[in-house]
């Protein structure tokens, strides 16, 4: 059982830090690419680039969780147009990724978040590339809507994820951060696992924000039922 915080806003890891025993994983969100105002094809971290100094303490205290012992991984996409830049000139663009998560040496994983148009083929060439550059130990996530894989075919990032998982390429995919937000249930779970996925692959997203103090109490009810299935 995995306890997944998706950071995005940087806040600061104060509190978390305090009980980082209770977090198996960081994901920083999010990568993506393209021109600065100088026409520089660049990476960047959210609007701005990952080194800005901007980011001096979220790479700090990733650093500290990381040491006591939680993993830390690059969230790529979302929301944008990531992988269009990316694929569009992926020897670029790919260089800069590659450059960031060897300088950032506690970065040990990517959860590729697809959800714009992609092409199979190209995923399963990112998948390798990282693969061959960082080995079999780096871990590999995908962040599918939770329909996607309670049914078979198309889906927002253009792929179908069982074509995907049982391919050649499917088994660097350590497991998959399903975005459950307006269907966070046991139900959603099973409808998951009776479509052939193993229960270590799935993880349910949840959004904090669709939680109140009164209604939060059902959610964990819900991962109470999954946990006993």
């Amino acid at each position: 059982m995995k306890t997944i915080y998706y950071y995005q806003t940087f806040v600061g890891l104060e509190k978390i830090l305090t009980h980082i025993s209770d977090i198996d994983v960081i994901n920083v969100s999010s990568i993506h690419f393209g021109k600065d105002k100088n026409g520089i094809k660049s990476i960047y971290l959210n609007d701005n680039k990952p080194y800005d100094n901007l980011f001096d303490n979220l790479w700090l205290q990733t650093e500290k969780a990381s040491v006591q012992g939680c993993k830390i991984i690059l969230m790529m996409g979302g929301a944008g147009l990531a992988y269009k830049e990316l694929f569009g000139d992926f020897k670029t663009y790919y260089t800069l990724l590659k450059k960031l998560i060897s300088d950032k040496t506690w970065i040990t994983g990517i959860d590729l978040d697809i959800e714009e148009p992609t092409k199979i083929e190209d995923i399963k060439m990112l998948i390798n590339q990282l693969i061959n550059d960082f080995g079999e130990e780096f871990t590999i996530t995908m962040a599918p809507v939770s329909g996607s894989l309670q049914q078979d075919g198309g889906s927002i990032a253009g792929i179908n994820y069982k074509e995907l998982y049982l391919s050649t390429e499917g088994k660097h995919i350590s497991w998959f951060n399903t975005q459950c937000y307006d269907s966070f249930s046991f139900e959603t779970y099973e409808s998951i696992i009776n479509n052939g996925y193993p229960p270590d692959k799935i993880v349910m997203g949840m959004e904090s924000g669709q939680f109140s103090e009164e209604t939060f109490p059902k959610a964990l009810n819900e991962v109470k039922k999954i946990k006993e299935k």
